[in-house]
């Protein structure tokens, strides 16, 4: 819910691949709540990223739950294998899914929180019928597949209509935000009714990213609203 402590997840797709295991170590020992894993098909979003065996090496090191974001398509065929790779969060695309509610199911039975990842130009009322179902729900704020990009600002308005599409329904719904957050921009996605912050470049291309981790981390809404 959105008035519990914020989650930090920083993104591994942001990280030095040839220190991999450094960059783990890294996150294990900051204040971040979650690894970010982001596997990417080269179909659904126009890049590659790591697979599986590069997900499994980085389970065997990570000491914080697995948060993976499958970016790919027909994502029911690698649920298990995500399962078996360490994930303790799923999440598919909406534009993916043909038959998302049975996919949420197939999420859950293997004991893993579903999620559900919105694309900058899919409406979150796309997902009324299901909101009851999902444990999260990703709203990209930029367009899939690269890190780096700008932040879209529409990102804050689909936050507040999401939050009121769950309220009453869906009272625990994390609501993550997945691109272009800085410490800029964070305090606005809070207010707005964010729980987890996804952040890549912004923490691994910092001079001191345990340093970044916790200043994102630390952002306090309530001392500021009151």
């Amino acid at each position: 819910m959105s008035n519990n402590k914020h989650l930090i997840a920083p993104s591994v797709l942001a990280a030095d691949f040839g220190n991999l295991a450094r960059d783990v170590q890294m996150v294990n020992q900051s204040e971040a709540d979650w690894f970010h894993i982001d596997i990417m098909d080269g179909v659904f979003v126009p890049n590659i990223s790591f697979g599986f065996p590069v997900m499994s090496a980085i389970a065997k090191h990570a000491q914080k739950p697995l948060d993976v974001h499958l970016m790919i398509v027909d994502p029911d065929r690698y649920l298990k294998t995500c399962k078996d790779n360490g994930a303790e969060v799923i999440t598919v695309h909406y534009e993916a899914c043909t038959h998302l509610h049975r996919t949420l199911a197939a999420i859950k039975e293997l004991g893993c929180k579903a999620g559900v990842a919105l694309n900058p130009h899919t409406s979150v009322q796309l997902l009324k019928d299901v909101i009851q179902d999902i444990d999260l729900v990703c709203i990209m704020s930029v367009n899939p597949g690269f890190g780096g990009q700008k932040f879209i600002h529409h990102t804050y308005t689909k936050i507040k209509e999401l939050r009121a599409l769950a309220a009453g329904v869906n009272d625990n719904l994390l609501i993550e935000i997945d691109g272009g957050v800085t410490t800029a921009n964070a305090t606005q996605l809070l207010e707005s009714g964010a729980d987890v912050l996804v952040a890549g470049s912004f923490v691994f291309t910092a001079d001191n990213p345990i340093d970044t981790i916790k200043a994102l981390k630390d952002i306090d809404i309530n001392s500021q609203l009151a």
